[in-house]
């Protein structure tokens, strides 16, 4: 997917309130931004880091401007967690996830479970229902090492219970972890950080939920999905 226009670099200067940044931009001008991303942002909200930003020309935005790429050592960090669904929604549409190919229609934002909307709901005539639930991974603390979540996630760990019912009903179930990063080679769901998730995801797949991890090529271009990245599952 590409950005539909060059994004403009500064450098941060405060994330608060969770949605919003101040950022110095290149050419001088200081702004606040859009910040799309309601988690802690371990280690990609400290002052001074180089950032890029879209910009809208909706003049109904209050702010034209969203956070887009961190950079941290020279790579770049995704952080706009509503990106995924597009680059999901890209990738399915050119059969670029070999495991979520073959299916006739895949439709988005369905209900289903505890008042929840699914992300995708994957269908063929000849095929049992696939019920997909997307998560924006960015958290990195070891080297080569992706996580997820960088909070306590209590909306995640109801989805992954909403998709083990799935399963038990005879569908397909699959939760995908998009990482936004090109610095890690692997992932793990994050115990420190929400022990109830971590547990949550074991269960999942020990149910027969599918859990799916993708790694991203990434530019201040672009960002598209490209390679499956191995679950580094932790014994308890």
């Amino acid at each position: 997917m590409d950005f539909p226009q060059p994004l403009a670099r500064g450098q941060l200067v405060s994330r608060y309130k969770r949605f919003f940044a101040d950022v110095l931009l290149d050419d001088g001008a200081e702004i606040t931004a859009h910040c799309p991303n309601p988690g802690a942002m371990l280690g990609l909200d400290t002052p001074g880091l180089r950032v890029w930003l879209s910009r809208s020309d909706n003049p109904k935005r209050k702010l034209a401007h969203t956070l887009e790429l961190v950079e941290i050592d020279g790579g770049l960090v995704g952080v706009n967690t509503m990106l995924p669904n597009r680059l999901v929604a890209e990738a399915l549409a050119t059969d670029a996830i070999p495991e979520l190919t073959g299916y006739a229609l895949h439709r988005r934002e369905v209900k289903y479970g505890e008042n929840s909307r699914v992300d995708f709901l994957l269908t063929h005539p000849d095929r049992a229902p696939c019920w997909l639930e997307i998560k924006n991974c960015h958290l990195s603390r070891a080297p080569g090492l992706a996580e997820f979540p960088d909070c306590v996630a209590a909306r995640s760990s109801k989805h992954l219970r909403e998709l083990e019912a799935m399963v038990a009903a005879g569908d397909r179930a699959v939760a995908l972890f998009v990482v936004q990063r090109t610095d890690c080679q692997a992932f793990s769901a994050c115990h420190e950080l929400d022990p109830t998730f971590a547990a949550g995801l074991d269960r999942a797949a020990n149910a027969g939920v599918e859990v799916l991890i993708y790694g991203c090529d990434m530019t201040t271009g672009g960002v598209a999905i490209a390679r499956p990245l191995p679950w580094a599952r932790q014994a308890r």
